[in-house]
């Protein structure tokens, strides 16, 4: 027994000590590759040229690529041998933000948008780490296939930040015209961790995202007159505060829920009583019961307002729920825990951290709730330097956010860290 036991220990120290030093070797190229997908960031459905390039890293070290997935996804397979098929996603779109980190590679960059309108694009949530991390990951797998049997299915994602690429994706035939995975990975910029370090969430790690818009009409007329008129901004008052009462008294204490009223808009002048006032909500939630309950709560209660102020039945305000919805993510326990045990091997066992789920989205959840349920784990990357993590949570204060125009990862250790992990957990999955 004990020579099995140092037999392992030598394996997987041989392990270890490969996908770091490749990682090491290729760090300085996906450092350059970095800068560049940084400084030309594309909006979600429009990532051609940021497909164009990944699909090329992917195709330079042996992939056999599709593009134009379900839109502008990206699909590129690895085989090697009998085995396991390994899912490794990636997200390709940024977002309109006009980036303010001061860094030289900052992005510049001006387009339209769906709309028409001029925006700033910005990698503000961190997807260019993503990709490097990715095409970092395919390099180590291709120069270690003597370490690992099966085949590996690497897939860049468009439109992840409107919540559609995955659907896209799926619908396109993700699952039947290529290899069906038995197991899905992903990673996550996290921007409150220091970069060496991952965290990971075993069970639900991010919310069910609901987008609700209520158009709360109402009859306009002369500041001066209102007994003639139907306030709808007094109406839309009372439908915001009433809508706090749902979390606070009708979901079950300890249940995740949040409805948070981002928008509201309405009136044109100091003297003039509008006839219209649109509010805009977005609800979270992890169980599929709580969502549900949710929209239910918020059409009673905008129908039960609107009653009590005496608007006729033809002024009764609209709830419209958006089809732009992303489910809960589950990460499933068993994986997560593999996941750590490889990551581990490679970065330490007290660089992988024990993470506290959080109300944001991601439509990675979207691949585990096919027909074919496949366990999914997305991970935490870390990305700040660990002195400024330490200082803010010492200080009590808060780094720049993900999404935030002030968000600069740190793009060597980062990178390393995401491609050593990322390559850890698929070799060790797939050990034969």
């Amino acid at each position: 027994m004990k020579s099995i036991v140092s037999a392992l220990f030598v394996a997987s120290s041989l392990f270890a000590a490969d996908v770091a030093s490749l990682t090491k070797a290729e760090l300085p190229s996906l450092v350059s590759l970095y800068k560049e997908l940084h400084a030309n960031p594309e909006l979600s459905m429009h990532e051609v040229e940021t497909a164009a390039r990944i699909a090329k890293e992917l195709r330079a070290v042996g992939l056999e690529v599709t593009e134009k997935v379900g839109g502008n996804g990206i699909v590129g397979v690895l085989k090697n041998g009998d085995g396991p098929v390994i899912l490794v996603r990636t997200d390709l779109d940024a977002l309109p933000v006009k980036e303010q980190t001061g860094a030289p590679y900052a992005s510049t960059k001006v387009v339209k948008d769906d709309l028409g309108r001029e925006v700033n694009v910005m990698h503000a949530c961190g997807h260019d780490i993503h990709m490097t991390s990715f095409v970092g990951t395919a390099r180590v797998l291709a120069k270690t296939r003597d370490q690992w049997k099966g085949t590996v299915v690497m897939i860049g994602q468009h439109a992840e930040e409107r919540v559609l690429g995955a659907r896209l994706m799926l619908r396109a035939g993700l699952f039947s015209k290529f290899p069906k995975p038995d197991k899905a990975l992903a990673l996550h910029c996290a921007s409150d961790m220091a970069h060496g370090q991952v965290g990971i969430v075993e069970g639900y790690a991010l919310a069910n995202v609901d987008s609700v818009e209520i158009v709360v009409k109402g009859v306009g007329g002369h500041g001066s007159m209102p007994h003639l008129c139907k306030d709808p901004i007094v109406l839309a008052s009372q439908i915001v505060l009433a809508l706090q009462t749902i979390v606070s008294r009708e979901v079950k204490p300890g249940d995740p829920a949040v409805v948070t009223v981002g928008s509201i808009h309405g009136g044109t002048k100091s003297n003039i009583i509008s006839d219209e006032v649109r509010l805009q909500l977005t609800l979270r939630s992890y169980k599929t019961e709580t969502r549900k309950h949710l929209i239910y709560s918020i059409k009673r209660i905008v129908k039960a307002q609107a009653e009590s102020a005496n608007m006729p039945a033809e002024k009764m305000p609209e709830v419209i729920v958006s089809d732009d919805q992303a489910p809960a993510l589950y990460n499933q326990p068993a994986l997560c825990a593999e996941v750590r045990q490889h990551i581990g091997a490679v970065l330490g066992a007290e660089n992988v951290l024990a993470r506290e789920p959080v109300m944001g989205a991601e439509d990675f959840a979207e691949y585990g709730l096919t027909k074919e349920k496949v366990p999914l784990c997305m991970f935490w990357l870390g990305t700040q330097p660990p002195e400024a993590v330490a200082e803010a949570k010492a200080k009590g204060t808060t780094l720049p956010s993900l999404h935030s125009p002030f968000f600069k990862p740190i793009p060597g250790p980062s990178i390393e860290t995401g491609v050593k992990a990322m390559a850890s957990a698929v070799i060790g999955l797939m050990k034969p």
